[in-house]
């Protein structure tokens, strides 16, 4: 079927985050990202396939490859297009593993990030305000539906940190190996921007320095992307006390 020019306009909009703020809404691609945040509860505006659309809930509309393509913010378009509405806000939970986030900019990075907290059980996410928007498409792609279960907060990184009653740990490239340091079960892990990594004013209000040992010999590789050190850095948060 052939859209509207205003279901057009709402769902290219919606690539902006200024259009996404303004109507409460984000888009998810792909069938599989799609059925998980359906799954998860997540509700629903509208959603459209070039599928069979008996495979999907009542209301689905039906449309050509070539509309889903104009319609999509990846280069890759999936098959299936999903408008959610954006969960309404709740407090940032302070209890067990927090991770915050320093204005981290890319979005596969913070996509990468927000599956690994749920991997790990790590259910609030807190972010600087000039970290990048967790409902981009391209963020929501790379999450494969954990955005769905974990709750990013947008706010004064260095003020919530300054309040927090658990202990902060900072991840830097030269400080006290992770292997070698005391982890608190219920803290703060802080990862900063993929250039320039945690700031000034957020490093004031930073317990304990932590990095990630270089083995290579030749010592050549700059630095670890950011959603991987921040794999290695969880995990050990999660590696059972006593060891």
């Amino acid at each position: 079927m052939l859209l509207s020019k205003a279901q057009i306009k709402l769902i290219t909009g919606l690539h902006q985050k200024k259009y996404r703020n303004k109507t409460g809404l984000f888009l998810a691609e792909g069938p599989k990202v799609v059925r998980e945040l359906l799954n998860s509860g997540l509700q629903l505006h509208s959603l459209l396939t070039t599928d069979d659309i008996s495979k999907w809930p009542n209301g689905t509309l039906q449309v050509s490859d070539t509309e889903l393509k104009k319609l999509s913010a990846l280069k890759n378009p999936g098959t299936t297009l999903g408008i959610f509405y954006i969960p309404d806000p709740v407090e940032a939970r302070v209890d067990g593993l927090v991770l915050a986030l320093d204005a981290v900019r890319d979005p596969g990075n913070l996509g990468t990030l927000i599956r690994l907290a749920d991997w790990y059980g790590i259910s609030s996410i807190v972010c600087s305000e000039d970290t990048a928007d967790c409902f981009n498409p391209k963020v929501v792609q790379a999450t494969m539906g954990s955005i769905a279960r974990v709750r990013l907060h947008y706010l004064n990184l260095r003020e919530f940190l300054n309040h927090c009653p658990n202990p902060v740990y900072g991840g830097y490239m030269d400080s006290d190996s992770v292997y070698s340091t005391t982890l608190s079960e219920n803290a703060v892990l802080v990862l900063g921007n993929e250039g320039q990594g945690i700031s000034d004013e957020v490093s004031q209000v930073i317990d304990h320095r932590i990095s990630i040992p270089r083995f290579g010999e030749n010592g050549t590789t700059e630095s670890l992307n950011v959603a991987t050190a921040g794999a290695i850095l969880i995990n050990e948060f999660r590696r059972p006390t006593g060891r």
